[in-house]
């Protein structure tokens, strides 16, 4: 209805007061309506204090979206670093790394990855648990086995299912611990780590106490060839009983016959005497010089000492020699070994479970690499400098009657080892039962693969019982191949691959310079070096970018994926050369060459006539844009007027999902000075186009004082002052700023004003909390302000700004009797002209009075000449008038927030600034002239209407 009264009156040329009045309300109504931006007090208490709880990636996606609406060790620690820089890039809820890999490649690779990683995670309870077994089975109750066969061949199946049996009930015993609560998991983790640490003293303790006094640990040798004492009873040919020398068991294993002179030996074992060694020489032996390289062995050889005396004679394979199980290589041993350092993901499973993700992951992970990589580099080069290679090599200990190497070595007793083994893989198996679950139950809720729904479900606490359930099924499959030498190899495929992933997530991340990509972990690096290969490659960036465009048109960006697309307004002067190149260099700032940006002006004309201008002033900001390193586009337009061409630029730059969402342009210099309307009219047609279409604004103010890429700053501040919550654009802005080499080195600080009723102090508080998760560093401060008496110099301001705005109202001149003027104009010497979008030099201004005539007579050159007195009298009443009680209290607002600007952020850098509403007319432009007066550099920021910044990763 006010559109309506407001469109009647002007077209009737009648009551033109009432029109305005009814058109002001109606805009007023319309913009609270779409200006609906909370105050940063209100916003902080909600989004600063979060709670980080166990669930997928939905629910954080589905309350973001609610939100728009209201408005590998052994090598290096490559892996750690990526899943440090990964976790710290946002809050990490339930699924750890399958969330960060998912969040960062997407759902395809994610889904993939994070079942491979799931499998890998639920495989390793199952190794977790055979290795138990086997502690149990081997060194602590020997005499539980079920399962027993006399025959040496068959003794080994038997012990395979001696560990299906042990290990199904161990699995089920820690299946119900983690399903009763995760509380129960934590409070065995501090026991189980107490062990740990106990057992590993007690290695480093009993090789220091080996190189004084080693411990008995006899080794029965036939010439260089170990042999098994499990079935001997001394280690000689032969024995005394009775004053008589007899064979040994020894002898019956190598000779037909228990007599010495009929008897018929193995030729090896006629030409080698029989010795002991000593297993466990001590660490000041120097038989680290003999274990120091490697010596790869081929399954069923003989175990020897290359040191010993032996004859060279061949002689028969027998079962009493001690032979290797299984062919070895390195990339076997990798596969083995590799496990051991798996849990390097451990922390970041049960990231749903941390107080602070963020924090803890990359702390934990790190400082766990460093101090298992420690302990197995000095442990292996501890055992290589005090035990024997034939006992290293000697897997099940048949040379030492089944004795745990290790735990003999230690000090001060073999049980501590043998404990502490057992609660150690007891321990890591529940981490793996407990962390598993929690992964598919990530993957089933983030409903990539639809038959895994089911496993979302949990109880009321979080614990997810179906993803349990299905995880103690899976590890039953691995207990029951029974073998750790087969287990192992699986698992180390599934976690190789997830570490491949991670890797390549951080990679892109930082290839693609995301603004989303803000890791608080910072020691990660990637390099990539450019090649060419040739013009068959443009065929193929072609197609993808064409498949990549209609990608994008499937539905608008994420909240991460939001970077600035920039459209920069450039004004070029008579010579079609830009008139303020430092809006471009300050783009090519934000943009750090990354993302789109389009480059656009306006030539006022007609088409058929300007096209080569139209050509020359493209190549013109195309060279600009080369020499201030502006990866983008440019894009012409010849319009009638600018105010058209400017809204046709906002409206049709970009090709399908590829289009601008800020637009960057100057704020107006001079237009106080000039008496033509077109000066301010431009810029707030702009400013209300781009509002209109939903995009982010940025004004720079005294763009001439911003500095060119050869400055950089070797110190200062970028101050950010926070009015209200405009979808995070303040706080991207000056993150983006710093990734140049000009900006790099200033510091943040964020201002917020706190009103009388607020908590500073709590807002503080907040404030910092809220940063602490955007990962952005930055100083806080809460300014307070409280209303106070209105000042002299406000009501002066106001009335100054009313009558000039009354001024120009009562005189409305037109066109024609502005060029009548012009003498009076240049004698006055006030015109200036704009410094930015400047004014439509051809565009006729609302004029409210008929047309005048070319034609003059007497009468009507008296009826103009009365109409300006009846105007200037009305100038001079507007000396006597009050100022609008309302505009006082605007300005009063702009002149106090000045003070308080100035005051804090007169040396800064750069000043940025929440841009109150789309001005609507001169007293607008005028509050926004106080708000900014005395500041260097400012750039006045407006957001599009959706949030472009998350806490979440």
């Amino acid at each position: 209805d006010g559109h309506k009264k407001a469109r009647n009156a002007y077209l009737n040329n009648s009551n033109y007061e009432e029109g305005d009045e009814y058109f002001d309300k109606n805009l007023a109504l319309f913009e609270e309506e779409m200006d609906t931006r909370p105050k940063v007090s209100s916003l902080l208490s909600r989004l600063a204090n979060y709670t980080n709880l166990t669930q997928g990636a939905k629910e954080h996606e589905e309350a973001e979206n609610i939100t728009e609406g209201k408005k590998k060790p052994t090598k290096t620690m490559l892996t750690a670093i990526s899943m440090s820089a990964i976790a710290t890039n946002g809050v990490v809820p339930a699924g750890g790394s399958y969330f960060m890999i998912s969040r960062a490649l997407g759902p395809e690779f994610g889904g993939a990855v994070g079942l491979c990683f799931y499998l890998g995670t639920t495989f390793a309870a199952a190794m977790y648990i055979l290795g138990a077994i086997e502690i149990f089975l081997v060194y602590i109750v020997p005499r539980a086995a079920i399962f027993h066969s006399d025959d040496a061949l068959k003794e080994s199946a038997a012990m395979l299912n001696n560990m299906r049996v042990y290990g199904t009930a161990f699995l089920v015993l820690m299946v119900l611990v983690v399903f009763i609560g995760v509380r129960y998991v934590n409070k065995f983790a501090s026991l189980f780590l107490a062990c740990v640490i106990v057992s590993i003293l007690a290695i480093y303790a009993g090789a220091i106490k080996s190189s004084f006094a080693p411990p008995h640990f006899p080794v029965c040798m036939l010439g260089n060839r170990t042999l098994s004492s499990r079935h001997i009873d001394i280690c000689s040919k032969t024995k005394e009983i009775n004053n008589m020398t007899v064979p040994s068991k020894l002898w019956g294993f190598f000779c037909n016959s228990s007599q010495f002179f009929n008897a018929t030996c193995d030729e090896y074992f006629v030409h080698n005497n029989v010795t002991s060694i000593q297993g466990i020489p001590g660490l000041a032996s120097g038989v680290i010089t003999e274990n120091l390289w490697s010596n790869y062995i081929p399954k069923g050889e003989i175990i020897e000492k290359p040191s010993a005396k032996s004859s060279d004679v061949l002689g028969s394979l027998n079962h009493e020699y001690v032979l290797v199980d299984i062919t070895t290589s390195f990339t076997l041993l990798v596969g083995i070994f590799f496990p051991s350092v798996t849990g390097i993901m451990a922390g970041s499973n049960r990231s749903g479970d941390l107080k602070d993700a963020q924090k803890s992951i990359p702390i934990g992970t790190i400082l766990a690499i460093l101090t298992t990589s420690f302990v197995y580099l000095s442990n292996v080069v501890l055992f290589g400098a005090c035990i024997e290679g034939v006992v290293l090599r000697d897997k099940f200990g048949d040379a030492v009657k089944g004795n745990l190497v290790v735990g003999t070595l230690s000090w001060p007793s073999p049980w501590v080892i043998v404990i502490g083994s057992f609660f150690s893989t007891c321990g890591a198996g529940l981490q793996s039962l407990t962390g598993a679950p929690r992964l598919l139950q990530a993957i089933a809720k983030d409903n990539i693969i639809p038959f895994l729904r089911v496993f979302g479900h949990s109880k009321a606490n979080g614990e997810p019982t179906w993803a349990l359930l299905l995880t103690a099924v899976i590890a039953e499959l691995g207990i029951l191949i029974a073998s750790l030498d087969l287990v192992a190899p699986i698992l180390s495929m599934f976690f190789l691959m997830c570490y491949l992933f991670v890797n390549l997530a951080c990679a892109l991340q930082t290839l693609l310079r995301t603004p989303n990509w803000r890791p608080r972990f910072r020691y990660y690096h990637w390099e990539l070096a450019e090649k060419e290969w040739g013009d068959g490659i443009r065929g193929l960036s072609l197609s993808a970018a064409r498949f990549a465009l209609l990608r994008l048109e499937e539905g608008p960006p994420h909240t991460k994926n939001w970077r600035p697309q920039l459209l920069v307004l450039l004004k070029l002067d008579e010579d079609l050369h830009v008139k303020h190149p430092r809006l471009l260099t300050f783009a090519s700032q934000l943009k750090a060459g990354k993302g789109l940006t389009i480059v656009g002006s306006v030539i006022v004309g007609n088409f058929l006539e300007n096209y080569g201008e139209a050509l020359a002033a493209e190549q013109t900001i195309k060279h600009l844009m080369e020499a201030e390193k502006v990866k983008g586009f440019s894009q012409l337009v010849v319009a009638a007027k600018l105010r058209e061409g400017i809204s046709h630029l906002i409206q049709s730059c970009g090709l399908g999902g590829m289009k601008h969402n800020t637009v960057v342009m100057g704020w107006p210099n001079g237009w106080r000075q000039s008496e033509d309307a077109r000066a301010w009219k431009t810029f707030i047609g702009t400013v209300r186009v781009t509002t209109a279409a939903h995009l982010a604004l940025l004004v720079a103010k005294n763009i001439s004082f911003f500095p060119s890429n050869v400055e950089q700053f070797s110190e200062g501040n970028i101050d950010v002052w926070w009015i209200v919550h405009d979808g995070g654009m303040l706080m991207l802005l000056p993150f983006l700023l710093k990734q140049h080499k000009v900006w790099r080195k200033c510091s943040i600080r964020i201002f917020t004003v706190a009103q009388l009723e607020d908590n500073s102090i709590q807002m503080k508080k907040d404030l910092a909390t809220f940063l602490y998760h955007l990962r952005i560093e930055a100083e806080v401060e809460v300014v307070e302000m409280h209303d106070s008496d209105i000042s002299a110099y406000t009501y002066e301001r106001t009335l100054m700004m009313e009558q000039r705005s009354q001024m120009l109202r009562h005189m409305r001149l037109s066109k024609t009797e502005r060029d009548r003027e012009a003498q009076l104009v240049k004698d006055r010497n006030s015109m200036l002209r704009l410094t930015s979008i400047g004014s439509d030099e051809d565009e006729e201004t609302e004029t409210y009075q008929e047309k005048v005539h070319m034609t003059w007579t007497k009468d009507k050159y008296m009826a103009s000449r009365g109409q300006k007195a009846k105007s200037m009298e009305g100038f001079q009443d507007l000396l006597n008038m009050r100022p609008d009680q309302s505009n006082v209290r605007r300005m009063h607002t702009a002149v106090k927030l000045n003070e308080v600007i100035v005051n804090k952020s007169h040396e800064a850098k750069l000043v940025l600034l929440n841009m109150p509403g789309p001005p609507r007319n001169p007293e607008d432009m005028e509050f926004l002239e106080v708000l900014t007066e005395g500041l260097e550099r400012v750039l006045l920021v407006r957001g599009g209407g959706s949030e472009v910044i998350t806490i979440y990763s």
